[in-house]
């Protein structure tokens, strides 16, 4: 079943304003499993007016986007009967694991609007990763000119504040059918620096934002079965999650959320042009993720019976 949005890849639906549905939801009717994964950083639907406001397209989009992993998305939903959410807008226009606060005003030609500031949870903008990018290593500035107000406001209303929404409805759903659910944020990752001879970095990062947005079981149940699969992992370090996870984690009230970052090693060509050979070995090492914290989620081990 397709809900919120959802349409087949190949015939996006357009707007008013002529532009395709910024994400897609996929939801089977009878809700199968208890895990919504999402990929909000691999959309590459650049519209011509996206593009011509950029000073190097190409520069920018292999270095802002967590490239092609909503194709492992995709399989390991397939695999698992997961629900998926694929942002089809790209990062470069709007990042949706960002608070709508957290923003550069110095590159909206208005200004700074009366009462605006910086998000306190993720201060990315003045490094130039905030809500809309604006500059990269490399490169410096992203966009040609100044953004007008009005285009960053219409940014937020028709993809940020719907593509949240659509996350919401879709744990509210599988929270009422599981009586919890669990968010995997997907994303890619460049292969992690070595800080001394010997050193293997990890492959795989799982983020709960220390903690605060998963239950420290489905953490720690991430971290065994990738070191039992002989997968080198690391636990919130350099990566903690953002905006998704604090935004819709929730343990209180059984809606977990955790972020996994892949090593774009893993699946991508060097060039990262393309998926590699390995992308169904990755895939089956995702999807046998997810059918491990589904396992866990099942109320006869997630709630433990009170002693007698």
């Amino acid at each position: 079943m397709t809900t919120e949005g959802s349409f087949p890849e190949g015939l996006p639906p357009h707007s008013a304003a002529g532009e395709a549905a910024p994400f897609t939801l996929t939801m089977r009717q009878e809700i199968a499993s208890p895990v919504l994964i999402a990929v909000p950083h691999a959309g590459r639907r650049y519209s011509p007016d996206l593009l011509s406001a950029m000073r190097d397209p190409d520069f920018s989009a292999i270095r802002l986007e967590d490239r092609l992993v909503d194709v492992l998305g995709r399989e390991v939903a397939a695999q698992t009967g997961a629900s998926l959410l694929v942002a089809h807008a790209p990062r470069a226009m709007v990042d949706l694991n960002r608070a709508v606060d957290d923003m550069d005003w110095s590159m909206v030609a208005e200004g700074r609007p009366a009462g605006a500031a910086n998000s306190a949870a993720n201060r990315r903008a003045r490094g130039g990763l905030g809500l809309v990018p604006r500059r990269l290593n490399g490169l410096g500035e992203i966009w040609k000119s100044r953004l007008p107000m009005a285009e960053v406001r219409r940014r937020i209303s028709e993809v940020h504040e719907p593509y949240h929404a659509a996350l919401k409805t879709a744990l509210d759903r599988i929270r009422s059918k599981w009586g919890t659910a669990l968010l995997i944020d997907l994303h890619s990752m460049p292969p992690l620096r070595t800080r001394h001879l010997g050193d293997r970095p990890a492959q795989f990062v799982v983020g709960d934002r220390f903690g605060a947005s998963c239950d420290g079981m489905l953490s720690a149940a991430a971290m065994r079965y990738f070191g039992q699969a002989q997968w080198r992992a690391g636990h919130n370090r350099p990566y903690a999650g953002g905006y998704v996870l604090d935004r819709h984690g929730s343990p209180k009230v059984g809606v977990h959320a955790m972020q996994i970052e892949v090593c774009r090693s893993l699946y991508l060509e060097q060039d990262h042009s393309a998926p590699n050979g390995r992308v169904p070995e990755i895939a089956s090492v995702l999807a046998g993720l997810v059918r491990t914290l589904s396992d866990e989620l099942k109320p006869d081990r997630y709630w433990p019976q009170a002693a007698e």
